[in-house]
């Protein structure tokens, strides 16, 4: 979160293991100030993502080998953001104090963190704390798979799996921007919502299942993380594109195991297989923000939860039950 200022304190939620929701533990910690290429925010709204779930379950291993075996080692959690600039660190402009701003920083779930400058990025006037604390880590994750990883052109036939979720709601609205044919999977409780963000076919996965079916797709963003390559290839067009972007289920250890066996298999057919592995930027967050601008898309808060409510927050979307994305308010 940076470098503490001279013993102001402030609320946190911290991560003391790994494990389920109790691991995250609401306290109060030393405020951080802004470092050097560090604007330091007051927070107004944060995000939860797939990725603190991950940090918080220590899953796949390879997490705990990275920030520490037993607990993390830096116990700052939460990474989707929203606030207002309060001070800028040395070497940093193009910022002021009082600009609303979103983007990641790790340490998100607090009163105030610091955030790289380059990780930030004017607030799209049109959304509020709340909505525009959920747009970066997914809002990213779906117009990168799309439009980087995917190549995704207008006229193509795109499937979209885990439409319901976090970085699926985006990846459904981002397609038809594009001029997509979008077909989505989802479960029952949720085929209204992908239908209402523009889903031209919806697919309940508890009664049909897709890869069976005679329809083929020119682009395929997986991001249920479940489905074998082999099976998502027989629903793929001969010169299609499948980018694996979910990995949810696949190994305690790496948790990466489709991805490469789609990069391994990919040089040997005229289908391209491949993954996608998401990058934070101000040139990706500028883009987001310029799309929900022209109305494009706009994030789908399914539920708020105070700071103190954050393990109430993980719960939830660790048993499925969220749509769209989970806010939380400072």
């Amino acid at each position: 979160m940076g470098g503490a200022t001279g013993g102001a304190m402030m609320r946190a939620v911290v991560q003391v293991g790994y494990g389920g929701p109790e691991v995250l533990v609401p306290t109060e910690v030393p405020r951080p100030e802004a470092g050097p290429g560090r604007v330091l925010l007051r927070v107004r709204a944060a995000g939860v993502d797939r990725g603190t779930w991950h940090l918080m379950a220590g899953r796949p291993y390879a997490v705990r080998a990275a920030l520490g075996p037993r607990r993390p080692r830096v116990p700052a959690t939460g990474l989707d953001v929203a606030g207002e600039v309060v001070a800028l660190g040395p070497g940093v402009s193009g910022f002021s104090v009082g600009d609303a701003v979103f983007g990641t920083a790790r340490g998100a779930f607090s009163e105030y963190v610091a955030a790289r400058a380059d990780r930030i990025a004017p607030k799209p006037a049109r959304l509020g704390f709340e909505e525009a604390a959920v747009v970066a880590v997914s809002g990213l994750t779906a117009l990168q798979g799309l439009r980087d990883a995917g190549r995704v052109r207008a006229g193509q036939r795109v499937l979209v799996t885990g439409a319901s979720g976090g970085v699926g709601t985006y990846a459904v609205q981002l397609a038809k921007a594009f001029g997509a044919e979008v077909t989505g999977v989802c479960g029952p409780a949720k085929a209204d919502l992908v239908r209402s963000l523009g889903a031209d076919h919806v697919i309940d996965y508890t009664r049909e299942d897709v890869t069976a079916g005679g329809r083929r797709f020119d682009l395929i963003l997986d991001l249920a993380g479940s489905t074998p390559v082999a099976r998502l290839r027989r629903v793929l067009e001969p010169d299609g594109t499948l980018v694996v972007a979910g990995g949810e289920d696949d190994g305690d250890w790496l948790g990466l195991g489709r991805q490469f066996r789609a990069l391994a298999l990919s040089p040997f057919t005229r289908q391209r297989l491949t993954m996608l592995m998401s990058r934070q930027s101000r040139a990706g967050l500028d883009d987001l923000a310029a799309l929900i601008e022209a109305g494009s898309c706009a994030p789908v808060v399914g539920a708020v939860f105070p700071l103190e409510r954050v393990p109430d927050a993980l719960a939830l979307l660790t048993d499925g039950g969220a749509r769209g994305k989970i806010a939380i308010t400072v």
